[in-house]
């Protein structure tokens, strides 16, 4: 019983020596932390206020371990049984699970340094969309990774449950095969997300036609695809249908675009009236970006012309605006100045012939049971 006491009060100094440790490691960390944050100000360096920002609770429970594992030693002076091993183990968990927490934090400072003075607002974004694409993706696999090992590292810290994983591994054999079969669709998302992030059929704010909707890639995980339709719906696509299924990507190379408009008119139109009006509609709006215009008859039907209005923009919002504002004048232009061109049906009336009807008899006499 004795011994039993003695051992519970070395157990209440030993915490009570780790416990202090970590709360002088802490505010260690917290002075450390202020010093830096007044240099960085001096600075003015994208990489130490990406530091400031994503590392200071990590690094300062990281120290705290650190001052908990040097005072180690002297904490489990006098324990018996069990306790000195229990303790070393939660220490080693915590000393795992920070480290994998900073390297996450730092992880978020590197994306922040390479994604420094980059906007996805840029008129010519194609690059920036580039580098924010590869970026977002090694992102997501390096905390994966960084998950797996630190899962790893704390399981093979205990030896039984090391014994128990060697042990699952050397009879997973059938069971490999099995979850190979029930995760290959998983797998080969991810597989697909590395071939996105080398070859980019896609990129972050990259606008797309899937599925016959119009919108903007929005974000790009490992295993799906957020697509933003223009009302602001979202389409979640696994990865692996960009990979598989075709698509239309507007801005694969650059944002710039065209358009069309179609107008259906009489063929008494007089179709050189209609270009000098696009180009005085084109010069007045924002919208267009002075690459492309034209007017083109592209059909003749039974009853009217097909003329075709061609346009061009930086962008296909832009374009949106323009190919609407061009269809609502022109359609004016017609009803105003050339009111007779509108699309309309022609019929011939024809007097009806003289001469006997189908049914037989004179047309002109009336019916026999109407004769005296």
């Amino acid at each position: 019983m004795t011994e039993l006491l003695q051992n519970w009060k070395h157990a209440g100094t030993a915490l009570g020596i780790l416990a202090g440790a970590g709360i002088l490691g802490y505010l260690a960390g917290t002075l450390l932390w202020r010093i830096l944050r007044r240099l960085s100000k001096r600075t003015g360096n994208v990489f130490d206020d990406a530091v400031i920002r994503h590392a200071p609770k990590p690094a300062r429970l990281l120290l705290a371990v650190l001052f908990m594992h040097a005072l180690r030693p002297l904490a489990l002076q006098g324990l018996t049984g069990g306790l000195p091993g229990a303790l070393t183990a939660v220490l080693t968990i915590a000393f795992i699970l920070s480290t994998a927490w900073l390297l996450i934090a730092l992880v978020s400072v590197v994306e922040e340094v390479l994604l420094a003075g980059h906007s996805l607002e840029e008129k010519d974004n194609l690059a920036t969309r580039k580098l924010y694409t590869q970026v977002d993706v090694l992102k997501r696999i390096l905390i994966v990774v960084i998950v797996i090992l630190s899962v790893a590292a704390v399981l093979l810290s205990f030896d039984r449950l090391r014994q128990i994983g060697t042990g699952i591994l050397a009879s997973a054999g059938i069971a490999g095969i099995i979850l190979g079969f029930a995760a290959q669709r998983t797998l080969s998302n991810l597989l697909a997300g590395f071939q996105i992030a080398i070859s980019q059929p896609i990129r972050i704010d990259d606008v797309l036609v899937v599925e016959g909707e119009w919108g903007r890639v929005e974000e790009i995980t490992l295993t799906y695809v957020v697509f933003r339709i223009w009302d602001l719906r979202r389409l979640i696509l696994p990865i692996s249908y960009f990979i598989e299924k075709p698509f239309q990507n507007w801005t694969r190379v650059s944002a710039d675009v065209l358009g069309t408009v179609y107008l259906y008119v009489d063929y008494a139109f007089p179709v050189d009236s209609l270009r000098p009006e696009l180009h005085r509609l084109l010069e007045g709006s924002p919208d267009w970006d002075g690459k492309a215009e034209g007017i083109v008859v592209t059909g003749a039907g039974e009853h009217t012309l097909e003329v075709r209005a061609l346009v061009s923009a930086e962008d296909s919002s832009k374009l949106w605006s323009l190919r609407c504002l061009v269809r609502e004048k022109l359609i004016e232009f017609v009803r105003t100045e050339h009111p007779e061109c509108l699309p309309r049906f022609r019929a011939e009336l024809r007097p009806e012939a003289e001469g006997p009807r189908p049914g037989g008899g004179d047309a002109a006499s009336p019916r026999s049971e109407d004769r005296s």
